[in-house]
């Protein structure tokens, strides 16, 4: 041992000289923490602080509660718009012109069934005829499945007449083809037609034109325009557009219009704004994500809040629960609402609407000698002739079938005003009876052409939600046509007797007598009206989600009635008390709402599938809308007034917090979406 070191120990760890340190044992105070454990230390917290920290904005505080908050509920026809303050919005037509090198040919799909063979128009009588022992019996002549669908609708109606013991008017159908096809139209002199209409012409210089001026225009083709309408029911309509970014362009330039010329609001005062987007109840995540993107980056408003149609429209009829039908111009959507909470499982969405109401009226019209020969739905004026009729002469009150006399107005570019008479007799309860009897709309021709707006891989979201593509009221209603033997797990046979079994008291009689119907039918009728199987012919559209059983169950269950749908969103939401309440608590709103006789047809129809199939089923109630206001805006209605209240301020999301947080930030604030 070296002198000068006195009691040197032996290093046995040989670790010494090495710069290894072993760590210390953790902190209990530091594993204890409640760092992000409460709401105070949130982004949320930290911007309401700022915001109570700032000083006030006069500008705010002028004018009437709520005139500072935008009300925007965009729809496939119509975009409403206007303040929270508004008593009524400002209604645009949501279509765009817009100048191009080399416009196309403007295509009409037809989205109803029509007759293969076409007879002559003089003297033309009804395909479905009564025989002569039974005045309400329906006999089809031919094999026309046209003509079969429609005799089945007419045995229908003819069955409900019987019951209110309304007497049919016989050969009704002869007299009013001999009528129309020998009426001449009236000439109404330039002065004496008040109501005279502009038409725009190739001397058009404007680059876009925007609502009922894009309708003005005689020949488009012509004239150098191309006429879209960016939006298709609930989501963007990509079947017109070849571009994903043209269509937000065109919404954008539409919402931007509308803001200038129907409100006064310049894009220097967009920051001065909080805007309530109403969105559908079923909603495609990237159709929010692109519209709050246009409304926050884009536009620059303050703030947005979103909220959905069902929930809207019971804020604005004043009820807290209610199972709310909207009745759009391309789709039909279903929802309960209990206690201010949209349930997700009782969502549906219906491919028709009240343009298929439109089309098959003039489907109907055209068997029995239409007086207006000329008439091409593709034209917009033609359209429009259709629309008008839809609305003064369509009804669902069996008591207003007759054999009447009716006139309407055709104004074309370029030739002068003309006045036709009309006689119809069951064609106005006919054509909106096609809510309740599906079989003539071509469901298939619907969906042909549509693109996903995104890759359904690609996503914002972490966690794949669940339940977003399907809900459990599309399940119920299309699990009859699920294998009754899986591949795998195999299932003994019991368990598929009651499988089986279930399933035939799941669904209601009227919708599986349509599947019989059907199937006697030609195979195109099949497929229109819950199908036993998918056509193999019609390809699967890569835009909705397949189920494993190898069933599409978001277009099968977009088939359904009007009324069996509503029915199984009820039986969605839970048993049978659930169905009673909300079958007590119907509200129906959209434009087709206001046909007259809506109320009662539905009431009936839902009580004959209730009262079997659910215990101490009481009267089937609709909800009344309030009074003076029209059923088409209820829902803009009910965001105003979420707009004006207090408790509002807590759902706002700023362009600071999209940036950061984008979707996540939405569900933070809108726990539905």
């Amino acid at each position: 041992m070296p002198r000068g070191i006195p009691n040197v120990k032996r290093d046995d760890t040989g670790l010494r000289y090495t710069s290894f340190n072993v760590p210390l044992l953790p902190n209990p105070k530091h594993m204890s923490t409640n760092y992000l454990k409460n709401e105070n230390q949130t982004l949320w917290h930290r911007n309401a602080t700022q915001k109570t920290k700032a000083p006030p904005d006069d500008s705010s505080q002028e004018g009437r509660r709520g005139s500072q908050v935008l009300i925007i509920h965009p729809g496939s026809r119509y975009l409403r718009v206007g303040r929270a303050s508004d008593v009524t919005p400002a209604a645009v037509l949501n279509v765009l012109a817009r100048k191009t090198q080399a416009p196309p040919k403007p295509v009409y799909i037809e989205n109803i069934s029509r007759p293969t063979t076409r007879k002559p128009r003089h003297g033309q009588s009804s395909s479905a005829t009564s025989p002569v022992d039974d005045e309400y019996g329906v006999q089809a002549h031919g094999d026309d499945p046209f003509e079969r669908k429609l005799a089945e609708t007419t045995s229908s109606l003819r069955e409900r007449m019987r019951f209110y013991k309304l007497r049919v008017t016989p050969n009704a159908a002869h007299v009013a083809s001999t009528f129309n096809q020998s009426f001449q139209p009236e000439i109404i002199a330039e002065h004496n037609d008040s109501y005279q209409l502009e038409w725009i012409d190739q001397s058009c210089k404007e680059d876009v034109l925007i609502g009922e001026k894009a309708l003005r225009i005689a020949d488009p083709e012509r004239a150098g325009y191309v006429v879209r309408w960016p939006i298709h029911g609930s989501n963007f309509n990509t079947r017109d557009y070849t571009s994903f970014r043209t269509i937000l362009g065109d919404i954008e330039t539409i919402l931007r219009h509308t803001l200038k010329d129907k409100l006064n609001i310049h894009p220097r005062d967009y920051k001065n704004f909080s805007v309530i987007l109403v969105i559908p109840d079923f909603y495609d995540r990237s159709y929010v994500r692109e519209f709050v993107n246009i409304l926050l980056v884009s536009m620059g408003f303050k703030q947005l809040c979103a909220q959905q149609e069902s929930l809207a429209a019971t804020y604005g009829a004043g009820v807290s629960n209610a199972c709310v039908v909207d009745i759009g111009a391309k789709f039909t959507s279903i929802a309960c609402v209990d206690e201010g909470l949209v349930l997700a499982d009782s969502r549906m969405t219906l491919s028709m609407g009240g343009d298929d109401v439109t089309e098959f009226l003039y489907v109907l019209l055209d068997r029995i000698g239409f007086p207006y020969r000329d008439i091409n739905l593709v034209r917009a004026y033609d359209w429009n002739v259709m629309e008008d009729l839809k609305v003064r002469l369509c009804t669902l009150a069996e008591g207003d079938v007759a054999l009447n006399l009716y006139d309407f107005i055709v104004r074309r570019p370029g030739k002068p005003t003309e006045k036709y008479g009309l006689r119809a007799y069951d064609e106005i309860i006919l054509a909106p009876m096609c809510l309740f009897e599906p079989r003539v709309i071509e469901f298939d021709r619907k969906r042909v052409g549509f693109r996903p707006n995104g890759h359904p891989d690609v996503t914002e979201d972490v966690l794949e939600l669940q339940g977003e593509s399907v809900s459990q009221a599309m399940m119920i209603s299309t699990q009859h046509l699920f294998p009754n033997t899986p591949v795998a797990p195999p299932v003994p046979q019991d368990a598929i007797l009651k499988a089986d079994e279930s399933t035939s008291a799941a669904v209601p009689e009227d919708s599986m007598q349509m599947d019989i119907d059907n199937k006697d039918a030609d195979g195109s009728a099949a497929s229109q009206q819950q199908p036993i199987s998918v056509p193999p012919d019609i390809p699967e559209p890569t835009s909705e989600p397949t189920d494993p059983y190898g069933v599409d169950v978001f277009f099968e269950a977009s088939k359904l009635p009007l009324d069996v749908a509503i029915f199984n969103s009820a039986r969605a939401a839970g048993g049978d008390d659930k169905i009673r309440k909300y079958l007590q608590a119907v509200l129906v709103i959209g434009g087709t709402a206001l046909v007259p006789g809506m109320a009662h047809a539905l009431e009936s129809r839902l009580q004959a599938i209730a009262t079997p199939l659910v215990q101490n089923m009481e009267k089937v109630q609709m909800i009344a809308p309030p009074k003076e206001v029209d059923p088409q805006v209820l829902a803009w209605k009910g965001a105003a007034v979420l707009g004006k209240m207090d408790g509002c301020s807590e759902l706002w999301i700023t362009p600071v917090d999209w940036d950061i947080l984008g979707m996540r930030g939405l569900k933070e604030r809108c726990f539905f979406l």
